[in-house]
């Protein structure tokens, strides 16, 4: 009866130097393998942007019976490969910190000493274990993914699609080759089914409106978080 009145023992205890030594090393370890997959998930996600764009413009321009909408199929294909790598990159930013608080605060204090640095980085590292949560919202990881990778073969799909469409020899075979004879006809080529051309291209001219001001106007994100940009 006495032992079962008896206060129970408790959850943790503090680690001697040597155990702690030990636990960091290892969570440190295990932290840069986490990095590691994500990182390798990220530059998948842009190797099949790349397959795509390359296969997209080898058959759009190979042979003037490919429609020029292939090229916009391709771009929203590449839009979705963006969304999808923006997505990966969030979980890639949250451990990437991680590791950089470990470098920063326990490694670099190692090597090179700062007799009068001090941080609560221990703390804040386990309130992230406890309670995980995004550092970057969606916005940001497109944005940062936009302006590294994705806007220049956005770029190159949009000069694929001005090329076929300025040029009759992509359009329609038998045609000699050259450039239309005037803005207005390379206009009409864009249609696509009832959608009149002027539609189609005010709509990919807003689209990478939108991309350049996302890629490039988008608020920096400044503190800790971003010396970690180096890994990236």
């Amino acid at each position: 009866m006495a032992e079962a009145l008896a206060a129970p023992d408790p959850i943790g205890r503090t680690l001697s130097p040597g155990e702690l030594v030990t636990t960091m090393s290892h969570f440190h370890r295990a932290e840069i393998a986490r990095m590691a997959g994500w990182r390798d998930r990220l530059d998948r996600t842009s190797n099949w942007a790349i397959t795509v764009v390359a296969a997209m413009l080898s058959v759009s321009l190979s042979t003037a019976s490919a429609h020029h909408g292939v090229l916009l199929f391709a771009m929203l294909l590449v839009l979705l490969l963006l969304w999808i790598e923006a997505r990966r990159y969030r979980f890639f930013d949250f451990y990437r910190a991680r590791v950089r608080q470990f470098e920063r605060h326990y490694f670099a204090q190692v090597f090179s000493p700062q007799p009068d640095f001090a941080s609560d980085w221990l703390l804040i590292v386990g309130e992230s274990l406890r309670a995980p949560k995004f550092l970057i919202s969606q916005r940001v990881a497109l944005a940062r993914r936009l302006r590294r990778n994705y806007i220049y073969m956005l770029l190159i799909l949009l000069l694929a699609w001005i090329l076929k469409l300025s040029t009759p020899s992509l359009l329609n075979e038998g045609v000699r080759i050259g450039f239309v004879g005037s803005m207005r006809e390379a206009v009409a080529s864009a249609a696509l089914g009832p959608v009149p051309g002027g539609a189609i291209v005010v709509l990919v001219a807003v689209l990478y409106a939108g991309l350049l001001m996302a890629a490039y106007l988008t608020e920096s994100d400044d503190g800790e978080l971003s010396f970690g940009d180096v890994h990236v």
